[in-house]
């Protein structure tokens, strides 16, 4: 399957996959981060205080799905029943067959049971042990680690829209245009962004779409001057001019001939604000003007780790998930940037000699 979608590619196409293929370390680090991020998508099947599937009285329950009271389980409380609860958990022992995940706590689960004071050590029901609230630390990198790329999804996704835009439309139509854009995009790259996102936090409750609506007001800075360049570099081709003369829009020129190849500089581009969304969010989370208390955020566990030095295993396991995490993308990113390169290009399409049939003698 994967030659028949690569038969269908256009020759430089193909080099470039070859081109990062050849790239061992961008290869390995993609496949790793592809595989922990498919694993975080499904982190309440991995990590959570509710059992996945459960018989008990003769009938089928998903709690993982549901939520029953637990006079449903012999309670008393028509309250959503909590399964860790000593009382509750006796009468499933010895009345129910439950399937648990991998890990019985979620990220906001506060262990009630525990033998020591928070935060605690790794031990066999706490892997990475538990942060000064009683919460599993585990589980909170995993619900962590997948808020954390799928804020840094969404956010490079709008900034590559607005940038394209923006330093599309500058380059393209030049002379005012260019020189206007041009002048308030310094003015507006000259604000100090983090000083603003302290001083609207002050105002606003902070939220995963409120903060990705301010740093979206910013992120898009990077990427318009490598589209504008772009941009301003093929505008003055000669098949751009040839469209011109033909009479074919602006809209359909910038769309079908100058933007696929304003596209190749972009795309090397795209780690890298990955990486810096990620970076930001887990900067915010540390200070406190972040998510609200109570989400899963690295930035929180770092801040946990440095107001708890007595507890080692929590700034240990803040620094070995986020540099793992940023350096995955990081080689991942050169390895797009080589692939992208006319020089690897060219080395690779050299190293691949055509075949030829010999004469006969």
């Amino acid at each position: 399957m994967a030659f028949a979608f690569t038969s269908k590619l256009s020759p430089i196409a193909r080099r470039r996959i070859e081109v990062f293929r050849r790239n061992r370390r961008a290869r390995v680090s993609l496949w790793i981060f592809l595989a922990l991020f498919v694993v975080s998508l499904g982190a309440e099947l991995i990590a959570n205080d509710k059992p996945i599937v459960m018989h008990y009285d003769g009938e089928w329950y998903v709690p993982l799905l549901v939520d029953y009271p637990e006079t449903e389980f012999g309670g008393f409380l028509p309250t959503r029943t909590d399964y860790h609860d000593p009382f509750i958990r006796e009468q499933l022992e010895k009345d129910a067959s439950t399937i648990w995940p991998l890990i019985p706590f979620s990220y906001q689960t506060l262990d009630m049971q525990m033998m020591r004071p928070s935060p605690s050590p790794p031990d066999s029901r706490h892997w990475l042990g538990t942060d000064d609230q009683g919460r599993d630390v585990l589980a909170r990198v995993i619900y962590g680690f997948r808020l954390s790329v799928f804020f840094a999804l969404v956010l490079t996704g709008s900034s590559l829209v607005m940038g394209v835009i923006i330093g599309g439309i500058q380059g393209y139509f030049g002379g005012k245009t260019d020189l206007i854009g041009q002048r308030l995009t310094e003015i507006w790259s000259g604000l100090p962004v983090l000083f603003l996102l302290i001083i609207l936090a002050s105002f606003v409750q902070p939220g995963f779409w409120w903060l990705l609506g301010i740093m979206l007001l910013f992120s898009w800075l990077g990427l318009v001057d490598v589209v504008r360049a772009e941009f301003l570099r093929a505008r003055n081709l000669e098949y751009v001019r040839a469209a011109k003369a033909m009479g074919l829009p602006s809209r359909l020129i910038m769309w079908r001939h100058v933007l696929p190849n304003a596209m190749v500089a972009t795309l090397t581009f795209i780690p890298f604000l990955f990486t810096g969304a990620i970076t930001t969010l887990t900067a915010l989370d540390f200070l406190g003007f972040g998510l609200p208390p109570g989400s899963p955020s690295l930035g929180e566990l770092v801040a946990q780790g440095k107001n708890n030095l007595h507890a080692p295993w929590l700034g240990i396991t803040a620094f070995v998930s986020l540099s793992l995490m940023l350096s995955l993308l990081v080689f991942i990113g050169e390895g797009l940037r080589d692939a992208f390169d006319p020089r690897h290009i060219q080395h690779a399409s050299s190293a691949t000699p055509l075949t030829r049939t010999q004469p006969n003698a």
